[in-house]
């Protein structure tokens, strides 16, 4: 994932599918369902087929309509993936996209990768020392490069012996001349889920990506777990047993879209949920309920749902400015919000408006908000946040390894308040986060970028600068890194 300090969200990185689907137009399938996962990753994008003899890669650096305006990869397939990017490990280049492909002493291979790798960096130095060459910046790199060293016998027995190797979040796709395989690490970091379509199947991070294809949502990969199709069977089997089920709870709260469901648990109502949740905690009372659109939406229907507060569209969004990767130049910068949401001045004026948000990651887009709906008349602003204070980074997907970033880490909540210029500023609780995902027990859900609870080892860096690693504490007191 991508953190963008321009318009201060936090950013998933990458979206994957893949389709094993003979007679149809495998192709187009990927490219529609790309298209539904746009939103986890706006900064490049790549599809790969095969028609089981030979494969095919087109990529590119922009949304899925710009990466193929002349056209799709022409190969009549039968197998196709495809990944949309934000880039953590790596630079914002042409040749770090995906998928990649790679021949090695077993074929050919072609993978796609949402996650990030905590330990890329020490794995990739030690190929390197053994003679391995890497033609990219990307952590997804060293999973290939595992792979095709494998000595093992069979295409999955080399990726459980790769992935054995590996730390951190990994949702994959790989595809082989007569195989699509999707892998889920074992902590379960991003969501992976298979679909049936006609007498094919897909795979992909949301299952609004199932939808947008017609295909019918058949299970959720599980962590740990491995999925193979060919032209005879599915077969799903356990790679690995993790010791932690660690969901990012970010996928409910911003990340996912609305209309998917990951296991087992409705996005939409979770969101409408932590806006109840936010308006019983709060209590605080306004005139209006609006929202930054659209990710602060839902939960700003709920909170009005629970406070009887009329909701109303204070702000509005152009959804038409270009990519978030795009920005103006440094001295113009102030006025990238203003590019992007605009106050309506006969909704707000007067008003004591209560603005819901989905989180505050550095504080400066808010402080900007408020400012603008108090110069259009605006008599008070309640900002009210649908997630925990952000005090921690983040080292499985989302790209905010400096903990100086977040206002959360050095400031208290009246300290932000007087930082964005509110009236007053309420975040919902973990307690009440907890409570607005029923389906989905609390200890197999990450909430580290709130309470430092980290599932698994992570990097730090010492006053040195040198990097290491440390193996999470259930205390952030004791985690030493903070």
């Amino acid at each position: 994932m991508f953190y963008s300090k321009d318009d201060d969200k936090l950013r998933e990185e990458c979206g994957v599918f893949g389709i094993f689907a003979p007679g149809e137009a495998v192709a187009l399938n990927t490219y529609w369902g790309l298209y539904a996962l746009q939103h986890r990753g706006q900064e490049s994008a790549g599809i790969a087929v095969t028609d089981g003899c030979q494969m095919d890669v087109q990529r590119g650096m922009g949304l899925v309509n710009e990466v193929f305006r002349q056209g799709l990869p022409s190969m009549a397939a039968h197998i196709a993936i495809g990944h949309v990017r934000y880039s953590t490990t790596g630079s914002s280049l042409l040749c770090n996209t995906q998928p990649l492909m790679v021949s090695y002493a077993g074929g050919r291979i072609s993978l796609a990768h949402n996650g990030n790798l905590t330990n890329a960096s020490e794995l990739r130095g030690e190929l390197e020392k053994q003679g391995g060459v890497f033609q990219t910046s990307i952590d997804s790199e060293v999973i290939v490069s595992l792979i095709a060293r494998s000595t093992k016998p069979t295409v999955e027995e080399r990726i459980t012996e790769s992935l054995a190797r590996v730390k951190g979040a990994y949702c994959l796709v790989i595809m082989t001349e007569e195989k699509l395989i999707g892998v889920r690490d074992p902590h379960g970091f991003r969501p992976l889920c298979v679909g049936k379509l006609n007498d094919g199947w897909v795979i992909a991070s949301e299952s609004c990506a199932l939808d947008t294809v017609g295909a019918e949502f058949y299970r959720d990969v599980r962590p740990g777990e491995m999925v193979v199709i060919d032209k005879d069977t599915i077969t799903f089997s356990q790679f690995v047993q993790g010791d932690r089920q660690a969901l990012c709870i970010f996928e409910y709260i911003y990340f996912a879209r609305p209309d998917s469901i990951i296991d087992g648990q409705s996005v939409y109502e979770a969101r409408l949920q932590m806006g109840r949740e936010l308006a019983r905690e709060s209590g605080i009372r306004g005139d209006i309920v609006i929202s930054v659109p659209d990710s602060g939406t839902t939960a700003a229907i709920g909170f009005s749902y629970e406070s009887g507060i009329p909701f109303a569209e204070g702000l509005m969004k152009n959804r038409y400015v270009g990519r978030t990767f795009i920005q103006p130049e440094q001295k113009k910068r102030d006025t990238s919000v203003r590019m992007k949401l605009n106050s309506v001045t006969s909704v707000v004026e007067g008003k004591s408006v209560i603005m819901v948000d989905d989180s505050i990651v550095r504080g400066t887009t808010s402080g900007k908000i408020v400012r603008m709906l108090k110069e259009a008349g605006a008599k008070a602003v309640h900002m009210c946040v649908s997630s925990p204070p952000i005090g921690y980074p983040c080292y499985f997907g989302i790209d905010t390894s400096m903990r100086k970033d977040l206002i959360a880490s050095s400031k208290a909540i009246d300290e932000i308040r007087q930082f964005i210029g509110a009236d007053s500023l309420h975040y919902l609780s973990i307690e009440g986060l907890e409570r607005s995902v029923p389906n989905l027990s609390p200890k197999h859900m990450c909430y580290a970028c709130f309470n430092c609870d980290y599932p698994s080892s992570v990097p730090q860096t010492s006053e040195s600068g040198d990097k290491y690693m440390f193996e999470a504490k259930s205390k952030c007191e004791s985690c030493g890194g903070c």
